[in-house]
């Protein structure tokens, strides 16, 4: 297709983009051994990458091709909660040594990759042994009123924070549903345009999920779930009942997205498979 005649322009890098999601919505739903064998034909030129097995909130409308990322979640012995990253070690792909974030957790193969798409395979946070140190932390300017109020950006989020999470509720879809929060991920001293963004939600029904499911139980507690917060479709960043605006999708009680209508079910986490995009050379 001739320059002129696309709609974002090379210099845009767009183009390329979009193309790259729609391979990777595609390439979801391939076998296992189809998959192998795409795997070595699209060898990644960096470090991990390739096709991997994630869990995530289920994408349940709009043009997003998958569900976001989830993030396994620890408190630690003061209160304050953590992504769990997984365990770096250094293995051989490709005839070189690299270093991987991988373990295994409630049945669940975790890895770093979960969260190599949207440009975030070159953010600081991503690389296995970067020097972070995992605490989610409140972002500016959230679109609930209440962490605007209560905590100030950079705060380290506590769970004491959400002590009305059964009863709390702002006028959008059911009260009592769960209490959000707005916050980053291993991006601490980070320019913004490297942190990764992160949501985290407090609820009686993810106290009730992990009563009946092993890597909800593994990668939860107290009642609180988190994800990388990138919608899948153009990377913008949805929220779990904060938008207005999500009536317009039956969204009041889900995770929307205002940029393209895409609609993210945060009490119903699945099992998707992407094509991660490799780290780039040296990270």
């Amino acid at each position: 297709m001739p320059e002129e005649d696309d709609k974002y322009p090379k210099s845009t890098g767009r183009r390329r983009f979009v193309k790259g999601v729609v391979g990777s919505a595609s390439l979801a739903g391939v076998g296992t051994a189809a998959a192998a064998g795409i795997n070595s034909a699209t060898a990644p030129t960096g470090a991990g990458g390739g096709i991997t097995q994630f869990m995530a909130m289920e994408n349940t409308s709009g043009p997003a091709p998958r569900g976001m990322p989830q993030i396994p979640v620890e408190i630690d012995s003061e209160g304050y909660l953590k992504g769990i990253w997984p365990e770096v070690k250094t293995v051989t792909q490709q005839g070189r040594e690299v270093k991987i974030a991988e373990m295994e957790l409630g049945g669940v193969t975790y890895s770093a990759e979960w969260f190599q798409y949207c440009g975030v395979q070159t953010y600081p946070g991503v690389k296995p042994d970067a020097d972070q140190d995992n605490f989610f932390r409140y972002s500016g300017n959230s679109k609930f009123e209440w962490q605007n109020e209560e905590v100030s950006e950079g705060d380290k989020i506590h769970v004491d924070d959400f002590s009305d999470y059964e009863t709390w509720g702002n006028g959008i879809g059911q009260s009592g549903l769960g209490k959000p929060a707005q916050g980053s991920w291993r991006s601490q001293d980070v320019p913004p345009s490297g942190t990764m963004p992160v949501q985290v939600i407090r609820s009686k029904r993810v106290e009730q999920m992990a009563k009946r499911d092993d890597w909800i139980e593994a990668s939860t507690e107290e009642g609180f779930i988190a994800n990388l917060n990138k919608c899948t479709h153009f990377c913008c960043v949805p929220t779990f009942k904060g938008l207005p605006g999500s009536r317009v999708a039956n969204a009041q009680d889900k995770i929307y997205c205002q940029c393209h209508q895409s609609v993210y079910d945060p009490f119903n986490v699945v099992k998707k498979s992407f094509v991660a995009l490799p780290r780039p050379e040296g990270e």
